[in-house]
């Protein structure tokens, strides 16, 4: 969306939402150096649990992959299912303060498959010719938490992410975050007589309530009519962190003459975020179901956001109106402590709140450290960028010191080019990237259930000097407050 904040979709900070019962807006989605999968989805309270779909952006005409080209492509889209109205659940959770139902369901292609009796004879089904070649555009669409994936029997090679392509790599199972594309090819190499499991788990390090049920779908060989049990698909453990981490982190791009990487050798800003699940005193009268009768809230860097609802963001920033959000985001946390310690004062676990934002100078470098903390138990979180793609060159478990990890440890010569990256539990993650997309950007962890409850923040990156460095006017049709 260069220079074109104006549908970027989240409510109240870059629109209102669209009006029902007959409000429209037109949506304009502009690419630039995207190529490979992306995805659209809702950005209004829950709505994006049903209400989201796959973009596609293939090679130029006249341009090749940078793999051999494939015998065909095809969404695999990840997503979540109640049976509760999602609206209700919505409302029930931040009613109670505390967290929301679990789900009863994972799907791939809207299917929750054969685990379940709802849906035993209608799983999502991948026919396939033997010897040839396939690319599988996954998209994690579900709501709560990172999944793991795999297809029994066959190993997959990635080539993409969000939008980018990456070296290629081998592996038995791919770990994706919510908000996050991978793109890998699939070689149809293995005996046409079995049909075998495609399989998708959640992940989650620290949850207590977790859906811990598997979704299936099922790849045969098309000259295969036998109707011998599936071979099954090998998935790590709900809580393996190990097996998460060790694959986010063999990631990396090209980098090479069609494909060059931009990173930022120096960054001439430097931010730092804590990313920490918090709670906040009950309202008087009322009882909540958080920790010791609180309220569950989440923040970055101990501010927890509360939209307005008013006017938006991007508006109020366009128009020059006071009042709708602060300039003074800060660049560091208040407070500095042990942020990964087992034992945490409660003192620390109240955050404040407000809807501030930090303003970045145009054509800027940015490092930003994503530094998890352990308040109310650590979890990793999968945080999402609106506006632009990161270049992950660093993480780790712990505190982040700088003189240690990013002296030692960064990934300055190929780094993967993404818009969201897990912060695994109680680590840290390091991004740069450079402020040329003037406008307003939200920022947010991409588990609805914390980004709901207060982790995000947003960005305005001021105009430059060049006519060609500012931000564009908004369209005649933007949603009324």
């Amino acid at each position: 969306q260069p220079r074109y904040p104006w549908a970027d979709g989240p409510e109240y900070i870059t629109q209102c939402p669209i009006q029902p019962g007959g409000g429209k807006f037109s949506q304009k989605v502009i690419f630039t150096t995207e190529e490979g999968t992306l995805w659209w989805h809702a950005h209004s309270e829950w709505t994006r649990a049903t209400v989201y779909g796959a973009i596609i952006v293939y090679p130029k005409k006249g341009h090749a992959y940078p793999f051999p080209k494939p015998h065909a492509d095809l969404p695999i889209i990840f997503g979540e299912w109640w049976k509760q109205d999602i609206f209700e659940l919505f409302d029930d959770f931040r009613r109670s303060g505390g967290d929301p139902l679990v789900s009863h369901a994972i799907t791939i292609n809207g299917q929750p498959g054969d685990r379940y009796n709802c849906s035993g004879q209608d799983m999502f089904k991948l026919a396939v010719d033997q010897g040839k070649t396939y690319l599988l555009r996954l998209i994690n669409a579900a709501m709560q938490d990172i999944l793991f994936f795999s297809i029994a029997g066959h190993q997959l090679t990635v080539v993409g992410t969000d939008g980018t392509y990456t070296k290629p790599f081998k592996s038995d199972y791919i770990t994706i975050s919510p908000g996050q594309t991978i793109d890998v090819l699939l070689r149809a190499d293995h005996p046409i007589a079995a049909s075998y499991y495609m399989a998708a788990k959640f992940y989650s390090s620290a949850r207590a309530a977790v859906n811990l049920n598997t979704t299936t779908a099922l790849l045969h060989y098309t000259t295969n009519n036998t109707t011998t049990t599936p071979t099954a698909a090998a998935l790590s453990a709900t809580a393996d962190t190990n097996a998460s981490v060790a694959f986010t982190a063999r990631f990396r791009s090209l980098a090479d003459k069609k494909h060059p990487v931009d990173v930022p050798q120096k960054a001439d800003t430097n931010l730092y975020f804590t990313l920490s699940m918090n709670a906040v005193p009950c309202p008087a009268g009322a009882t909540c179901a958080g920790p010791n009768g609180a309220r569950l809230a989440a923040s970055v860097n101990n501010v927890s956001l509360v939209l307005p609802t008013s006017m938006d963001v991007l508006g109020a920033y366009y128009r020059g109106i006071g009042g709708v959000y602060g300039d003074d985001f800060p660049s560091n946390p208040p407070v500095s402590f042990d942020f990964t310690n087992l034992t945490i004062p409660a003192v620390y676990r109240t955050p404040a709140t407000g809807n501030q934002v930090r303003m970045l100078e145009y054509n800027s470098s940015v490092e930003l450290v994503f530094q998890g903390t352990n308040l109310l138990g650590g979890v990793d979180h999968p945080m999402h960028l609106h506006g632009t793609n990161f270049y992950v060159v660093g993480w780790g478990f712990g505190n982040f010191d700088r003189a240690k990890d990013a002296n030692k440890t960064y990934n300055l010569v190929d780094p993967p080019f993404q818009n969201t990256i897990a912060v695994p539990r109680n680590g840290w993650v390091a991004v740069r990237f450079k402020a040329t997309n003037p406008g307003v950007w939200f920022m947010h962890c991409h588990l609805e259930r914390h980004a709901s409850w207060g982790m995000g923040m947003t960005f305005i990156v001021k105009n430059g000097k060049g006519p060609n460095d500012k931000m564009l006017p908004p369209p005649s049709d933007m949603p009324p407050c």
